[in-house]
């Protein structure tokens, strides 16, 4: 997800929990959590300092994401609220605990995916079925915000709402993910392709699904309720040595790497591969390339 709506999961986070028995302090604390818990595993963007080696693309959303380092950053977490605040206890942890898992789960619904396993496996898990700016998300904890904002009685207490929000979020992943599945399985049913990734709109239900066979990439665009359509039809040359590409350009071979599976472009002026889920209007944003001589 986008900085943006990790920052709102930790606000809503902090509505979510019971905060009658806090003081202001606490509260404060609480607060700082869900905050720090809900970018902390976005710190690898500092590599970009350092990154002589076009290794950036596998750093991001990387190690910091990893499913095994959720306690390291909860227990990092509570020391800087024992530190800064002067509070202590099993629940600072648990809550930094629960909004750092909250982060690195929620990333492996786009389609950059992440290293949810790492450094036991380099394999980056991706569903591809919620967009990185997921506008639902954002009204459904706008209009939470807005009711405990505007409301005239207290009927339902604030906390309540804030959970109802998350359910209705919980919801919208699991609608979106079962519409994704299905509609791959469908796909392979009515023409099999060796390889295939799902890319999220931003209309919910809307969803491309990329395949690739026998050395074509094909792109449809659609719904379960309005069926596909090609988009468009790349051919990847396969065939084609990516040494030279690699020695010079070594963000290409990261690329490659990273990637679920990538289209190569030898058309005599260049060598390059670019990732087909991030085709838009012709061209894709991650694209390595070399000019031939």
């Amino acid at each position: 997800m986008d900085t943006i709506t990790h920052t709102l999961f930790g606000l809503a986070l902090y509505g979510a929990v019971k905060k009658a028995d806090m003081t202001r302090k606490q509260k404060g604390a609480l607060l700082f959590t869900t905050v720090i818990g809900s970018q902390i595993p976005d710190i690898d963007v500092i590599s970009t300092l350092w990154d002589v080696s076009g290794r950036y693309q596998m750093w991001h959303r990387g190690l910091t994401h990893s499913l095994f380092l959720v306690p390291v950053w909860a227990a990092f977490i509570a020391l800087l609220v024992r530190l800064f605040f002067r509070q202590s206890g099993w629940r600072w942890f648990g809550i930094a605990l629960l909004d750092v898992f909250i982060h690195d789960t929620s990333d492996l619904f786009n389609a950059w995916g992440t290293g949810y396993f790492e450094p036991f496996s380099q394999m980056r898990v991706t569903f591809g079925t919620i967009p990185i700016v997921d506008l639902v998300l954002w009204a459904l904890m706008l209009a939470g915000f807005l009711y405990v904002r505007f409301r005239r009685s207290a009927r339902i207490s604030s906390m309540a709402v804030y959970r109802i929000v998350w359910a209705l979020m919980a919801l919208h992943f699991t609608v979106q993910t079962a519409q994704g599945m299905l509609i791959l399985h469908q796909q392979k049913t009515q023409a099999p392709y060796e390889q295939a990734a799902l890319s999220a709109d931003f209309v919910p239900g809307m969803f491309t699904v990329i395949s690739k066979k026998d050395s074509v990439v094909t792109l449809s665009k659609g719904s379960l309720w309005t069926g596909f359509h090609t988009v468009a039809e790349l051919p990847s040359q396969d065939q084609a040595n990516l040494d030279a590409l690699f020695a010079s350009n070594p963000k290409a071979q990261t690329l490659v790497q990273w990637s679920p599976f990538v289209v190569v472009v030898d058309d005599g002026q260049r060598l390059g591969v670019y990732d087909p889920r991030f085709y838009r209007e012709g061209q894709s944003f991650l694209y390595e390339f070399i000019d031939r001589p």
